[in-house]
């Protein structure tokens, strides 16, 4: 059984993932066969700074600059336009999700909707 304990923004999580003998079988001959294995084995000390946002990623600075230019703004106010900058919906949450982590963005519960509020510098 593998246990994820957590939070997500202020939900909080706990799951619970139960695998038997044969799926843990299967997922070790899964992951033994693939070049995600070597992948993993190869950057697994270099992944923490891959997360960091580029300072040079133009859509990050705009989403930055949205958030910035509003002073503040509800979250499916900003989801909408995220979509519309990144071009799809699951690029849009990407670049939300990296609002609600970043330390010039604060973000407050807002009755219906989370707030996103610039805290920047």
């Amino acid at each position: 059984m593998i246990r994820i304990t957590g939070t997500i923004g202020q939900w909080p999580v706990d799951l619970n993932i139960e695998l038997d003998d044969s799926d843990w079988a299967r997922l070790r001959t899964s992951v033994e066969h693939s070049s995600i294995a070597a992948a993993i084995e190869d950057s697994a000390p270099a992944a923490a700074p891959a997360s960091r946002p580029a300072p040079n990623d133009a859509l990050w600075q705009n989403a930055l600059a949205l958030v910035r230019t509003s002073g503040q703004i509800s979250g499916p106010a900003l989801f909408d336009q995220l979509e519309g900058l990144a071009g799809s919906p699951a690029a849009g949450k990407r670049l939300l999700v990296r609002l609600r982590h970043c330390d010039q963005v604060r973000v407050v519960s807002g009755g219906d909707a989370p707030l996103y509020t610039w805290a920047g510098q």
